[in-house]
C-alpha cells in the first residue's frame, strides 16, 4: 500500500489539513500514529480506509478488505448490539462476528441498545465489526480508550495476529498500547505533515478526583460502568 503526495482539505478554500504525505506500507506492518489533537490523525485514518478521498495525490494498493474501528461508534442507530453485528455481517458477505463477541467478552452486551452502551463497550462493538471479515488493513482510532483491562491486554495480540497473516495494522494511539510489539513502526502527524520514525510528544494528562453521591442500591452498577470505561472508581463511604 502506498501514499503518494497525499494532501487533504475539507473545503476548496480551507487550509490543508494534511500536506503531501508519502509512505509505503508492507504486509505485516503495525504502525502507531501519534499527534496532538487536531493534527489530522483521524482524517488520515479515514483517507487510508477509503472513507474520504485525497484532495490531491493518491493512495494505491489498498487491501481489498478494510476493517475500521472509529473513535466513536455511531450509537444513534436503532439497533441492539446483536442486530448491528448481524447487519454488518450481511454487509461483509456473511462474516462471522460470534467468535469476536466471545473473545472480547461481549456476551452481556448483546441485547443492549447501541445508544445505551458505555464508551468502552461501544469500542468493543466497533472492534468486533472491524475484525469479523479478517481485514487485510485494520485501522483503529484510539482503540484503548475506555476499554476494560482484559480487552486492553488482548488487543496487542489481536494486532499481532492480523499482521502475522500479512495484514497491515494502523492505530492512532496516545497510550502506547502496542509499543511492546516487535518491529512497530511509528508515525506522527505534526503541523499537517506525516513524519516517519518518531512519536509525537505525549500530552500531559491532568487527573481529578470527583465525588458522586448515589442511592446505595445504584452504587454497584455505577462502579461497574466506571471501571468498564477505564476509570479508577471505588466506594468511599455510606451515609445513613
Amino acid at each position: 500500500m502506498r501514499l503518494s503526495r497525499v494532501s487533504f482539505r475539507y473545503r476548496r478554500r480551507d487550509p490543508l489539513v494534511i500536506e503531501e504525505a508519502d509512505a509505503r506500507l508492507a504486509p505485516g506492518d503495525v504502525i502507531e500514529l501519534t499527534g496532538a489533537n487536531g493534527a489530522g490523525k483521524s482524517t488520515l485514518l479515514r483517507l487510508l480506509a477509503g472513507l474520504a478521498k485525497p484532495t490531491s495525490g493518491a493512495i494505491t494498493e489498498r487491501p481489498a478488505v478494510v476493517g475500521f474501528a472509529p473513535d466513536r461508534l455511531p450509537t444513534g442507530q436503532p439497533f441492539t448490539v446483536t442486530a448491528y453485528l448481524r447487519h454488518m455481517s450481511r454487509v461483509r458477505g456473511g462474516a462471522r462476528w460470534e467468535p469476536w463477541a466471545e473473545r472480547l467478552n461481549m456476551g452481556h452486551l448483546l441485547d443492549t441498545a447501541l445508544g445505551d452502551l458505555s464508551k468502552g463497550s461501544a469500542h468493543k462493538v466497533g472492534l468486533a465489526q472491524a475484525l469479523m471479515a479478517e481485514p487485510g488493513l485494520l485501522i483503529l482510532d484510539e482503540p484503548f480508550a475506555g476499554l476494560d483491562a482484559d480487552t486492553r491486554a488482548a488487543l496487542p495480540a489481536i494486532a499481532a495476529e492480523v499482521a502475522g497473516r500479512g495484514g497491515i495494522v494502523i492505530a492512532s494511539d496516545h497510550q502506547g498500547g502496542l509499543r511492546d510489539l516487535p518491529g512497530l513502526r511509528q508515525w506522527a502527524m505534526m503541523d499537517g505533515h506525516l513524519k516517519e520514525g518518531t512519536a509525537a510528544p505525549a500530552a500531559v494528562r491532568a487527573h481529578a478526583t470527583v465525588e458522586v453521591t448515589l442511592p446505595a442500591e445504584e452504587v454497584p452498577g455505577f462502579l461497574a460502568r466506571m471501571r468498564e470505561d477505564g476509570y479508577a472508581a471505588r466506594r468511599i463511604e455510606e451515609s445513613p
